[in-house]
Parts: C-alpha cells; sequence; structure tokens
C-alpha cells in the first residue's frame, strides 16, 4: 500500500523551544515515507537547531526570516499556499499569543495568517505557562479558528520540573498527520465502522503473586488498532496485560487479565461491532484453584491441576451474525494444516497465521511475516514485515470482504 504521505506538500514552522531537537526525527520520517517538506523556522529558533541541520533533512532551503543575506524577498503568501498542511512544532507561548491574536512580527506568523490549508499546533513550554489561563484561552480561540491542536504530554521538562507541557513525541505528531490525510483523501471500507481488536497475553492467576501467561507483546494487535483508528474505524481495543499505549486518542483501550476477562470485555461490544480481530494470545488453560496467600516453596515436588479456558473464537464463531471474524494462528508445527483447521472449526471468514519457525515473527519482534487463509480457500503469502506494514495488509484484504 502506497504511504499516505506521498506526494503531500508538508510545510513546518520551528520556533524558539528546546523541544525543537525533536522535529529532525519527524521530519526525515516524511521525507522517507515520500512527503515533500519545506521548513521556515522564527529568527531566535536559530539559538535551538540550526538552518543546515533541517535544510539537509527536509532536502530544502529553511526560511527564517523575509529577507536572505542576499537580499532575495520570501513570499510568505507563496508558500502558505504551496502547502497541504501547516505545523508548526514546537509552538512556544510567545508564538501562541501571536498566532491567535493576529500579531505578525516574524516570517513564520504571517505565513500563518496567509494559510489557506488545514493547520495543526503542537505546544511545547514549561508546566506552569501551559496551565496559565492565557495559554488555555489562546488554545481554545486557536482551536475556534478551525487549527487542530497537537496536546502536549506529561513528563520531564527542561525546567527540570515534571508534568504537562512537553512536546508531543515525533511519532505522535505524524498520526495526527496521518489522521488528517487519511480523512481527507483517502476513502477507507472502514471510514464508520466500528472494530473490536484483542491484544497481548493474558496472565492466570495461581497465587497472588504468580500466574501463567506467554511472551506476546501486543505489537500486532496495537499495530492494527492505530492503522484502522487512521482509516476512520471506531476502535474498540481490549488488550492484556502489556507496557504498550496507543497514540491514537480515538481508540478505547479496555485492559484485562485473565481470559475470562476478556470474554466478558469482547462479548459487551461484539454484537455492535462490524469486524473483529482477535489477535490476543489468550491462554487456552487456567489453574483449577487459585491460592488465596503465596504459595511458599517446599522441597516436596509442586503440582498446578489445569482446567481449560472458555474458548473466545469458537464462541464469538457461533454467535457471528454480521460481524467479519478474523482470527490468529502462531503455530510451531504443521502450521498451514493447523490454521485451515481452526479456520473451519471456528467460523471465522479468515484467518492469519504466523509462525515461530520462520526468523523475524512471534512475539515481542517489530516485524513478523504472515500468510493469511480465507473461508473462501483463498491464500495470501506476505514476506517478512514491519508489524505496522503487516497491518496495513490484514486491513487492506478486511476492506475488500466489506466490499464484496
Amino acid at each position: 500500500m502506497k504511504s499516505i504521505f506521498a506526494k503531500k506538500k508538508v510545510l513546518i514552522g520551528v520556533t524558539a523551544g528546546i523541544a525543537a531537537y525533536k522535529i529532525h526525527f519527524l521530519i526525515r520520517n516524511l521525507i522517507k515515507k515520500g512527503a515533500e517538506v519545506k521548513v521556515m523556522m522564527t529568527p531566535d529558533a536559530q539559538n535551538f537547531v540550526t538552518p543546515l541541520s533541517l535544510s539537509t533533512l527536509s532536502k530544502n532551503p529553511v526560511i527564517t526570516d523575509f529577507y536572505s543575506q542576499d537580499g532575495t524577498w520570501h513570499n510568505h503568501v507563496e508558500l502558505a499556499l504551496w502547502a497541504d498542511v501547516l505545523l508548526i512544532a514546537p509552538c512556544t507561548t510567545n508564538t501562541l499569543a501571536k498566532l491567535a491574536n493576529g500579531l505578525s512580527d516574524n516570517f513564520l506568523v504571517a505565513t500563518y495568517l496567509s494559510a489557506k490549508c488545514p493547520v495543526m499546533i503542537a505546544p511545547a513550554m514549561d508546566l506552569d505557562m501551559y496551565a496559565h489561563p492565557s495559554t488555555e484561552a489562546n488554545l481554545t480561540k486557536l482551536q475556534n479558528y478551525g487549527n487542530r491542536i497537537v496536546p502536549a504530554e506529561e513528563g520531564e521538562l527542561a525546567s527540570g520540573l515534571v508534568g504537562k507541557g512537553r512536546m508531543a513525541e515525533p511519532e505522535t505528531i505524524e498520526a495526527y498527520l496521518e489522521d488528517y490525510f487519511y480523512t481527507s483523501d483517502y476513502h477507507s471500507e472502514l471510514k464508520g465502522k466500528k472494530l473490536l481488536i484483542t491484544a497481548g497475553p493474558t496472565y492466570e492467576p495461581i497465587d497472588p503473586v504468580r500466574f501463567i501467561g506467554n511472551h506476546s507483546s501486543g505489537k500486532m494487535g496495537f499495530a492494527i488498532a492505530e492503522e484502522a483508528s487512521r482509516r476512520g474505524a471506531e476502535v474498540i481495543l481490549i488488550s492484556g496485560p502489556t507496557a504498550l499505549q496507543p497514540i491514537h486518542s480515538k481508540i478505547k483501550r479496555i485492559s484485562v487479565k485473565s481470559a475470562k476477562e476478556m470474554m466478558e470485555e469482547v462479548f459487551n461490544y461484539y454484537e455492535e461491532v462490524d469486524v473483529a480481530i482477535m489477535s490476543a494470545a489468550v491462554a487456552d488453560y487456567t489453574p483449577k484453584v487459585v491460592a488465596d496467600q503465596k504459595i511458599k516453596k517446599n522441597d516436596a515436588e509442586f503440582t498446578i491441576e489445569l482446567i481449560k479456558n472458555p474458548d473466545i473464537l469458537k464462541t464469538m464463531g457461533e454467535q457471528k451474525t454480521h460481524q467479519l471474524l478474523v482470527g490468529f494462528a502462531l503455530e510451531t508445527q504443521n502450521e498451514e494444516e493447523n490454521a485451515k483447521g481452526k479456520l473451519q472449526r471456528k467460523n471465522l471468514d479468515f484467518i492469519v497465521l504466523n509462525s515461530l519457525q520462520d526468523s523475524g515473527a512471534g512475539f515481542q519482534k517489530d516485524t513478523n511475516k504472515i500468510k493469511i487463509f480465507t473461508k473462501d480457500q483463498e491464500v495470501f503469502d506476505f514476506g517478512l514485515k514491519s508489524k505496522n506494514e503487516v497491518a496495513q495488509d490484514i486491513l487492506n484484504l478486511v476492506e475488500e470482504k466489506l466490499k464484496a
């Protein structure tokens, strides 16, 4: 699938904040994905990052003032008309106030006032400044003008204080840009659809300290949730224990621990969704008895009696009415035979197979290699890709099935 950023024109305005160093990573990623990037800076921003570094990454000259040293005049109106989107990041308190109140004393603000394209603003400042009523009023005013705000995040600030005011991370800003481009010019069959996605492991308790679990990180399910949200879907993400957090704020994240908890949450939503993608690694068995207190170690052998967990996917297949149901199979032997059997037994529309025998696939990895089998006996074989790209492949097939 072609990148949504291909041939998009992104104009970035950099102001005088310590967070300016982060913008290099965003520019590099946008260029890699096929975007054309131009950068402008406020004069004081040059105290934090250099025009040379930004021009090298963007492959375009960086504008810092209305006139260059040789007397060439830079046309702010022309530059504003060139852009598909204008991003101001980081946006300091000073620049924020100028944008909100129409003060035009530098090239960046003049370009903003001339822009006809959508504008995104990623504020960055100390926590007291971010919480000040004037800042809140300016952010509200800019939103009312139709600008999109990429909210500041919690964390350690340049002052040494900890709180809200950090500029959003480059990947978060990129996600906001993706959302805009998907919404504006990419038609997706998922737009307006409701998706249920499961991710991560389940933990089956032995006692208050120990549990039976597996090595699933949740990365595959989270990647699918992120991509579905970018395509305009309403996403409900039910995840077992994982350190991951979804980037997209629109994703409804529900945290569970055990298979029984996951099943309960799944069936709270299953009837109302259009698509269910079950990528979680759910434990097949759970201890029959869970100890109230920590089991102490002794010299005797210790046996845990296990009972079967409810089969969430099979129950979903039995109760399926209108939903497109997608399952996953992680296998170590007889991979295709086992995956096809699971596809039929559980009444799935298609199943995604990945094998621990394939280098780069499986738990904890950032990559995966999949093969998809459908109920119509179609087979789709994909090479090793990042899990974000795998998510795109899976959802492309989901879209095809929704169109059929």
